[in-house]
């Protein structure tokens, strides 16, 4: 096939960003298939000189439209979505330059299917969508959208998305049965969560013990607990502060580092020196690669997920989650959902009460001190990682789609 793949933040390893696209293509590209990105410089411009406007590459095989349009972070909302509109303007007549069998729009923001579906619309060919996030509506239970008219044209437009593909794609059974509330066939929706590069992470823990003596010196010794990812409303990594208050308190063989950027990092690092963890047993780093995630996953003893309490944000398909398996790194978080249903399962971890944080602090001081659920949790990591969510099924999955659709 010739597949037109639409992702406004593609990423590669060498990003601080989440990378399913670009592991996706490559399994596609290795099958035979043509792909071909229209995407924008946001994850890439650390690795390329853009001019302005448009520019192509090839990597590994992947052909890519790359719109020099700046991302950070802190980007405010209102910023945000005016970038997304921009990009969905601009890639409409880019999209419409290139030859394709079907098309492969991959969501957020939701404005990507604005060029998916004109594509498919005027070429006459087939549109796949993606969904990564209920939108809109996780932004409307965060508070975001405000506007009713806003809201009502946001949740047409999903609907008319969704009954405007021919199939669908979501990254979690709640993301599946979001679409499907909305009248779409189930046979028309295929479940293909992120999933756990293991060629990339499973490495010898030799690189994690040298990564903890040349970057993590203030360790000296402790138990290495790691949250990595975006410092975002939704996120709550206060919830972090909170949980290394009462960990100094219950068990100081415990130090907690945070990595990543965002809009909320500032507050929650004043936050942190105001109850008096900061660089006691609770350190903030700017974000890293993908390439040296591996390093510090191979060095951590568990690695967390956070979200606040927003239940739509539960359907998530969290990156660090399954880098965290594909690392056989057990795994904490503090929400409920899907994860929170095969962490339980399959003993691979633990859940924290997102409230009360002193239980918390206990159950995971008790966790990392337990060596038999803790060698547990490992082995089963790894068994989820290779058995249940490798890259290798999920392309398998996104393939199944973008063939059904074609050959509808």
């Amino acid at each position: 096939m010739r597949i037109l793949y639409l992702h406004q933040y593609f990423a590669t390893p060498s990003s601080n960003a989440g990378t399913r696209s670009y592991e996706m293509a490559k399994r596609l590209v290795a099958k035979g298939h043509d792909v071909t990105f229209v995407t924008s410089s946001a994850y890439l411009s650390t690795e390329s000189a853009f001019t302005e406007g448009w520019n192509f590459l090839e990597l590994e095989g992947i052909k890519l439209h790359v719109l020099h349009l700046p991302y950070s972070n802190r980007d405010s909302f209102i910023k945000r979505i005016f970038k997304f509109l921009q990009f969905s303007l601009l890639s409409t007549f880019k999209s419409l330059t290139v030859k394709a069998d079907v098309v492969l729009a991959t969501s957020t923001p939701l404005t990507i299917a604005i060029p998916g579906l004109i594509y498919s619309k005027l070429k006459r060919k087939p549109m796949v969508f993606e969904v990564r996030d209920l939108w809109p509506e996780l932004p409307i239970a965060v508070g975001v959208i405000k506007n009713r008219f806003v809201i009502k044209l946001a949740q047409w437009f999903e609907k008319y998305t969704y009954h405007n593909s021919k199939r669908l794609i979501g990254l979690s059974p709640g993301m599946c049965d979001g679409i499907t509330r909305h009248g779409v066939a189930k046979e028309h929706v295929f479940l293909a969560t992120n999933s756990c590069d293991t060629t990339l992470f499973d490495v010898e823990k030799s690189v994690g013990e040298r990564y903890k003596q040349e970057k993590l010196p203030f360790l000296n010794g402790r138990k290495l607990v790691v949250y990595t990812g975006t410092f975002g409303l939704i996120n709550n990594v206060g919830y972090l502060v909170e949980l290394a208050a009462k960990m100094r308190i219950i068990d100081n063989n415990i130090c907690f580092v945070a990595i990543g950027d965002g809009m909320e990092k500032q507050a929650i690092i004043e936050k942190a020196k105001l109850v008096g963890v900061f660089e006691h047993n609770l350190y903030f780093l700017d974000p890293v690669p993908k390439t040296e995630i591996v390093s510090l996953l191979s060095a951590a003893d568990l690695s967390m997920s956070l979200f606040g309490d927003v239940e739509p944000m539960w359907h998530n398909s969290a990156n660090k989650l399954f880098d965290a398996l594909a690392s056989s790194t057990p795994i904490a978080i503090n929400y409920g959902g899907w994860q929170k249903d095969f962490i339980e399962e399959y003993k691979c971890g633990l859940v924290l009460d997102p409230k009360h944080h002193d239980n918390s602090a206990a159950s995971l001081s008790d966790f990392l001190l337990n060596d038999i659920s803790y060698q547990t949790a490992v082995t089963n990591c790894h068994y989820l990682a290779y058995n249940k969510f490798s890259r290798d099924i999920m392309a398998g999955r996104v393939e199944t789609a973008l063939m059904e659709a074609v050959n509808d």
